[in-house]
């Protein structure tokens, strides 16, 4: 089996709290792990931190994040946290069976980080892999972290635009990434207990609209087209069946206490 024999879905743009966006990625992996459609998607976040699967929560400045109305989330994958917003962020899922993608990670973000690459130089952006390791500049923060050729994009004057990474769940791979379309620098770094230099992260770390004369909605529906097309995905939408799933999963695991802040 080939990504090319599946039956392929795109949704998007979406736009739901942290946690029902988390939602829906795992019941997409149960979908098509039980022989449904797999999934491409464009998302986008209100202002929210997603924090990595093992990380510890005291790096989260809660009170800022509480007074400044940013939600918290945490991922099923690796990595620093990032700050999401409608403004800065553009967000992409990708969601297929285990057995249709190379077993090797290397080679799996390869072929999943094809149409990222696309969409980036169809926006008129030159993006590619981070040609080598590049120590942290901040490691809670995942713009901030060392940058490895496996899964950051950088810009033509090495800053970091994207990060990718990936977790399999029930006979499926799933692949997240963000996309940096414009920054916000001080709400991105509030949000992390202890000082961060705002200049360090400016940088570190570079964003779409600073390479390329785009509007962002041109961008969302430039990365929405270059997913579909990839895969040759129909538009579509979540069942009701899945909504309703979703929004059980975001209410008994992404939204409590437990899994948000729970210990590395």
């Amino acid at each position: 089996m080939t990504l090319a024999d599946l039956d392929w879905r795109v949704v998007g743009e979406e736009r739901h709290d942290g946690p029902l966006t988390m939602a829906f990625e795992e019941v997409a992996a149960e979908t098509v792990a039980d022989g449904g459609p797999a999934t491409v998607r464009v998302y986008t976040w209100p202002d929210t931190l997603s924090l990595g699967y093992r990380q510890d929560p005291d790096s989260v400045d809660w009170e800022y994040c509480e007074r400044e109305g940013i939600g918290v989330t945490r991922r099923p994958t690796g990595g620093g946290a990032i700050y999401h917003d409608s403004v800065a962020d553009i967000s992409y899922g990708i969601v297929a069976p285990a057995d249709a993608v190379p077993g090797d990670l290397m080679e799996c973000y390869e072929l999943f980080c094809e149409p990222i690459l696309d969409a980036f130089e169809d926006m008129g952006v030159d993006a590619k892999f981070v040609a080598g390791e590049r120590e942290a500049v901040h490691r809670p923060a995942c713009y901030l972290r060392e940058l490895h050729p496996a899964h950051d994009i950088v810009g033509s004057d090495g800053r970091k635009l994207g990060g990718n990474a990936q977790y399999r769940q029930r006979d499926a791979v799933v692949q997240h990434g963000s996309l940096s379309f414009s920054l916000r620098p001080e709400r991105h770094c509030g949000c992390f207990s202890g000082d961060i230099d705002i200049d360090a992260f400016r940088e570190r770390v570079g964003a779409i609209d600073e390479y390329a004369d785009i509007e962002r909605e041109t961008a969302v529906e430039t990365l929405k087209e270059t997913l579909a097309e990839w895969v040759d995905a129909e538009e579509s939408e979540w069942t009701d069946e899945e909504r309703s799933r979703a929004r059980e999963r975001a209410e008994s695991k992404y939204d409590t206490e437990a899994w948000v802040r729970r210990s590395p």
